[in-house]
C-alpha cells in the first residue's frame, strides 16, 4: 500500500505543477505554499509517509539541495543577457556583496542575543543571509529580453550571493574549531575568501565560453552536436561544479558563471551574425520563436540549431528551457522534503522575534545601506528590501555545516531558527509576491510605454 500511496502523491504532484503554474500566477498563493503542505501532509504529523530528521539525516538534505541549487544557479545565470560591462551589475553586485555581507553581521548580531556562542551565530548569519534563486522564480528576469532593473538586481543577486555566502559559513564552522582559519585568519582570507571566489568565478566563466564556443562551431560549421541540448546542459553543471571542487573553489560561483559565460557567448555570436546578414534582430528568443514558427516551409529545430543565424540563440534558448524543467522539478522535492522535516523541529528553540526583524529589520537596512547613493526609484528600493527570499539555498547550507560535525544542541537550534524562517519566507513571499509584482509591472508600463526600466 506504500507503494501505492507514493505513486498517488508523486502523480498528484506533478499534474498539480503543470495544471496549476499559470493559474496560481493570478492569486496570491505560490507552488511552493503547496508543495510544503504536501510535505506536512505526508509526514509523520498525518500520514506518515516519509520521516525526513533534518540532524540526522542531513547528508540525505544536503545532496537532495546541492542539486536543486546548482541547476537553479546555471538556469539564472543564462538569464542575464546584459553585457558584462553594463552597469546594470552594479546593483546585483551591491546587494549580494556589500548588503550581504551586512546582513550576515546583523544577524550574527541576532545570534549572540540569542544565546548562541559567536562561531554558531556567524554561521546562522551566513545561512540566512544569501537570497534563493529556486523559490524566487517570480521576481525573477521573466526571459533574458526582460529589462526590468528589479527583476534583474534580484535575479542576479540570488545567482551571486549563494556562492559568496560559503566564505562566512567557513568562517563560522572555523570560529567553532570545525575548519582550519589560519593564526589571524589569514587562511580563511587567502583560501576561503580570495582564491575560492575568484577561482570558481574562472572555472565556471572558462568553461561556460568554451562549451558555447565548441557546441556552436560544430553545429554550425559541420552540422553535428545537434539535439540533446538537456544533456549538454546538464554536462556543463557537472563540469563546472567538480572542476571547481577538484581546486578547492566554489561550485555555486562556478555553476552561475558558466550560465552567464555561455549567454555572453550567444549574445556576442549572435550579434555578429546580425551584423554580416544586416538584419535586425528583436532579440533572441524572438527570433527562435519566429523560426520555430514559419509556416512555409516547415523549419525543422535541426535547420535552426544549425543556421548560423539562429543557432546561437536557438542553443541557450534550449538549455535555458531544459534546466528551468528540471529546477522545477527540483523545487517540488525540496519544499516537500522541507515539509517533511517540520515535525523535528524543536519549536521551544525558536525566538519569535527573530523572524520579523530579519525580513523588516535587518533585511531592509542592508538593502538601504548597500544601495546608498545608487539612483534606484524607491519603490524598486522597497521592493528589493521585502523580497529577500529565503529557500532551498540556507537549507543546503544548514545540512551543510550539520555534516561537519556540530554540537547537537547547536544542531537543534539552528534547525529550529532557520527552517522556521525559510517556512515563513515561504508563506509571506508567497501571498505577496503576485499583488506587489503586479503592481510594480502596471506603474512600470505605464510610465515607459517603450519597454525601458525607470521605476
Amino acid at each position: 500500500m506504500e507503494v501505492a500511496a507514493w505513486g498517488l502523491v508523486v502523480g498528484g504532484l506533478l499534474v498539480l505543477m503543470a495544471l496549476s503554474s499559470s493559474s496560481l500566477k493570478d492569486l496570491p498563493l505560490s507552488t511552493a505554499m503547496i508543495y510544503l503542505l504536501v510535505g506536512l501532509a505526508i509526514g509523520p504529523l498525518w500520514l506518515d509517509l516519509a520521516r525526513i530528521d533534518p540532524v540526522a539525516d542531513a547528508k540525505l538534505v544536503e545532496h537532495l539541495t546541492e542539486f536543486v541549487v546548482v541547476v537553479s544557479l546555471f538556469s539564472v545565470g543564462l538569464k542575464l543577457s546584459v553585457e558584462l560591462d553594463d552597469r546594470r551589475w552594479l546593483l546585483p553586485l551591491r546587494l549580494a556583496v556589500g548588503s550581504m555581507v551586512l546582513t550576515v553581521g546583523l544577524i550574527a548580531l541576532a545570534g549572540v542575543a540569542l544565546g548562541l556562542p559567536l562561531g554558531a551565530a556567524v554561521l546562522l548569519g551566513a545561512i540566512l543571509a544569501p537570497t534563493d534563486p529556486v523559490l524566487a522564480s517570480d521576481v525573477q528576469v521573466a526571459n533574458p529580453e526582460d529589462r526590468s532593473r528589479l527583476r534583474f538586481a534580484l535575479t542576479g543577486e540570488g545567482g551571486l550571493n549563494d556562492g559568496t555566502a560559503f566564505p562566512f559559513v567557513m568562517l563560522g564552522l572555523g570560529l567553532l574549531g570545525l575548519h582550519p582559519l589560519g593564526e589571524w585568519g589569514e587562511r580563511w582570507f587567502l583560501v576561503d575568501v580570495v582564491w575560492a571566489v575568484c577561482g570558481g568565478l574562472a572555472v565556471g566563466g572558462a568553461l561556460g565560453t568554451l562549451m558555447g564556443r565548441l557546441v556552436l562551431y560544430l553545429r554550425m560549421r559541420h552540422a553535428y552536436a545537434v539535439g540533446y541540448d538537456d544533456f549538454l546542459a546538464l554536462g556543463l553543471i557537472a563540469l563546472s561544479y567538480g572542476a571547481a571542487l577538484l581546486v578547492t573553489t566554489y561550485g555555486f560561483l562556478a555553476v552561475f558563471a558558466a550560465g552567464v559565460a555561455l549567454r555572453q557567448v550567444e549574445r556576442r555570436e549572435t550579434t555578429a551574425s546580425r551584423h554580416e546578414s544586416d538584419v535586425p534582430s528583436p532579440g533572441s528568443d524572438a527570433l527562435i520563436e519566429r523560426a520555430l514558427s514559419t509556416p512555409k516551409p516547415l523549419v525543422e529545430a535541426d535547420q535552426v540549431a544549425t543556421d548560423p543565424m539562429h543557432a546561437p540563440a536557438f542553443m541557450a534558448h534550449a538549455m535555458l528551457g531544459s534546466t528551468e524543467r528540471i529546477e522545477r522539478i527540483g523545487e517540488v522535492a525540496a519544499v516537500v522534503l522541507l515539509g517533511t522535516m517540520l515535525w523535528a523541529v524543536d519549536w521551544s528553540l525558536v525566538t519569535w522575534w527573530f523572524v520579523p526583524l530579519l525580513f523588516l529589520g535587518i533585511r531592509p537596512l542592508a538593502v538601504a545601506i548597500g544601495l546608498a547613493g545608487s539612483r534606484v526609484a524607491r519603490p524598486q528600493r522597497r521592493l528589493m528590501a521585502w523580497f529577500g527570499v529565503r529557500g532551498i539555498g540556507s537549507l543546503y547550507y544548514l545540512s551543510y555545516a550539520m555534516g561537519h560535525g556540530l554540537d547537537p544542541a547547536l544542531a537543534n537550534t539552528l534547525v529550529a531558527l532557520t527552517l522556521t524562517a525559510i517556512v515563513a519566507s515561504i508563506v509571506a513571499h508567497g501571498v505577496s509576491v503576485t499583488p506587489l509584482m503586479k503592481r510594480y509591472d502596471r506603474i512600470r508600463r505605464r510610465r515607459n510605454p517603450a519597454g525601458q526600466d525607470g521605476v
